[in-house]
């Protein structure tokens, strides 16, 4: 049984702001490459097509990604071993944040 004080302040059914800001933070990176004309908000393209979109999916994937794992070392000194269905599941739920940039671009109408 858990005790009262073993719940930190700062923690929310268990997700702590790092947490949240790495979620907001994968949320909004997944989006951004639907949103420019630009190769990563850097080099403009006259034609930027699906294929750069989803290179630059890809890159901002293992960016949060590179984030995530320097936050995990900070707060508990080490990371923890994960195998392929870990990185599988994560690849899914980042195309899933990207859904609503790909609807904006793509299919709804203007």
């Amino acid at each position: 049984m858990l005790s009262h004080t073993a719940c930190n302040e700062d923690t929310l059914a268990g997700m702590n702001s790092t947490h949240a800001i790495l979620i907001l933070l994968a949320l909004l990176a997944a989006n951004l490459p639907w949103f420019s004309e630009r190769l990563f908000y850097l080099i403009p393209l006259k034609n930027k097509h699906v294929g750069w979109r989803l290179l630059e999916l890809i890159v901002l994937y293992f960016f949060v990604g590179g984030l995530a794992l320097l936050a995990e070392r900070n707060a508990a000194g080490q990371v923890a071993q994960q195998h392929w269905e870990f990185y599988a599941i994560t690849a899914c739920l980042f195309l899933v944040f990207a859904f609503p940039g790909f609807i904006c671009r793509y299919l709804w109408r203007k």
